[in-house]
């Protein structure tokens, strides 16, 4: 299994335009508010390496973070569905994920992340289409899972797992709190990087 020994932030894109073709790439995606910046951290045991923030749509731009010294990328793609941004603001956060999603070359893999307590938004279930169509695989994150019994987390991963009509082993429970989930997510990703 994978061990993430280093990771570093590299860079930001805040317009269309790809930054990298020959590193893996593993992209995080999710609502605003929804626990991206701190799911980087507990991933990479880093604290403070991607910025959490109480305010939501804190991140507006595609954030690289370099992991083991270049061996792959996490992107951190803005969160979407934050409502005090304009309509103009919201419209160009599309434009680029859109565009990152079709364009790169580099993308192996979208972690879509849904809070556990919660169904799926209307923009989530959009999204998963949106990865259909493209032929990108993807799976579903159920963070802040530290937030609900483990007697209760079954059923409601089993209620995302339906509405997303995935697969209840392709729907993985975390708490970047707690660190569950880890182990499950580091196996995924050494996966991922043998296909690669």
């Amino acid at each position: 299994m994978i061990k993430i020994l280093s990771a570093d932030y590299e860079t930001s894109v805040v317009q269309k335009k790809i930054y990298q073709e020959k590193v893996p790439e593993i992209a995080i995606a999710g609502r605003s508010n929804v626990g991206k910046s701190s799911f980087i951290n507990m991933l990479t045991g880093r604290k403070k390496l991607a910025r959490s923030s109480a305010e939501p749509g804190r991140t507006r731009m595609l954030n690289y973070f370099s992991v083991n010294k270049g061996e792959f990328y996490l992107v951190d793609l803005p969160g979407y569905g934050y409502a005090k941004v304009s309509d103009k603001e919201k419209e160009a956060w599309k434009e680029i994920i859109e565009y990152y999603l079709k364009e790169s070359k580099a993308l192996r893999h979208v972690i879509l992340l849904v809070d556990i307590r919660h169904d799926p938004s209307p923009l989530d279930l959009s999204l998963s289409e949106y990865f259909r169509y493209y032929e990108l695989p993807f799976t579903i994150v159920a963070t802040k899972a530290d937030k609900l019994s483990k007697m209760n987390r079954k059923g409601a991963v089993k209620k995302i797992a339906d509405a997303f009509g995935v697969p209840i082993e392709r729907t993985l429970i975390c708490s970047s709190l707690s660190g569950d989930g880890r182990a499950e997510l580091l196996a995924l990703f050494s996966e991922l990087l043998q296909e690669n």
